[in-house]
């Protein structure tokens, strides 16, 4: 199957990103390999607009600007809505701009 076939139709490259790779680009995760092995231990929780919260446990799970994420990092517990996808991992300024706080 040809790359662009395994994507959703719909889905750029800027319209989604794995969930390991979008963790590091915002800058939580020092490490793209730290971020995956956090959520291969299940301690993130996604939410799509529109449907309840599942504990994700797949590093290559798509995430997409709208989505909501929990999850506990650094003794704090973080819930937060991803704006965009991002396409490198940049200055702290633009990590930020990856994603807003939002409540708990």
């Amino acid at each position: 199957m040809s790359a662009a076939h395994q994507h959703e139709p719909d889905a750029g490259p800027d319209d989604a990103c794995r969930l390991d790779l979008w963790l590091w680009r915002a800058r939580f995760f020092k490490s793209r390999g730290l971020a995956a092995r956090f959520v291969e231990e299940g301690r993130l929780r996604l939410t799509r607009p529109g449907a309840q919260a599942v504990r994700v446990d797949k590093p290559s799970r798509v995430v997409r600007a709208g989505d909501g994420l929990v999850f506990a990092v650094g003794g704090r517990l973080v819930a937060v809505k991803v704006e965009a996808t991002g396409e490198r991992r940049g200055p702290a300024s633009e990590a930020r701009a990856l994603y807003s706080e939002s409540p708990h």
